[in-house]
């Protein structure tokens, strides 16, 4: 029987993103990361009422030579070590790749709901860039845009706009989250 999840996008979501002139960036090693507050309970209390975890990053600065797959990896490595998650998908290509696991398109969603038998319609994409909102409604997840007020573009649609993780996992736990496709 497939299962709910919670998609996460990984950088401004589960940890700090570097922000320079509005824009987000991801951290530059494990040793620069920050889990944001509250993010470990937010996670445990998802895993509790029995969403699988799966991050979905998009991590262009490998392919365009600024990143290591390595330093990624290392982040990874951490992030799987200190919370409960149940897998990590990345996609390293660039824009031009014009690949299928580049968010906005939903690939890694779909990879993911293949090989964890996961019943798309039953998860929730939780972003802060609207490739990771169109992403998740491609993929026909509901979606939870966590708006920190990037000097860049806003998602269309969605299906709420919150302040934290911790916020989006009172709404997916709660009536509302709930009621907004019945399947929780």
């Amino acid at each position: 029987m497939s299962s709910p999840a919670v998609f996460l996008d990984r950088d401004g979501v589960i940890n700090a993103a570097v922000v320079r002139g509005g824009v987000p960036y991801p951290p530059a090693s494990a040793a620069e990361l920050e889990i944001l507050p509250g993010v470990a309970g937010a996670l445990a209390e998802l895993r509790r009422a029995g969403y699988a975890l799966v991050v979905v990053t998009n991590q262009p600065d490998v392919a365009r030579g600024t990143q290591t797959r390595a330093a990624v990896d290392a982040i990874h490595a951490r992030l799987a070590a200190e919370l409960p998650l149940d897998a990590i998908r990345a996609c390293f290509h660039d824009d031009a790749d014009r690949c299928a696991c580049r968010k906005p398109a939903p690939g890694l969603l779909i990879d993911a709901a293949r090989e964890l038998d996961l019943d798309l319609a039953a998860c929730v994409m939780v972003g802060d860039r609207w490739r990771d909102i169109e992403a998740g409604r491609a993929a026909g997840c509901r979606t939870v845009f966590i708006n920190h007020h990037y000097a860049e573009r806003r998602p269309a649609e969605f299906d709420v706009e919150l302040g934290s993780l911790v916020e989006a996992a009172g709404w997916i736990l709660g009536p509302a989250g709930r009621d907004a496709k019945g399947t929780t």
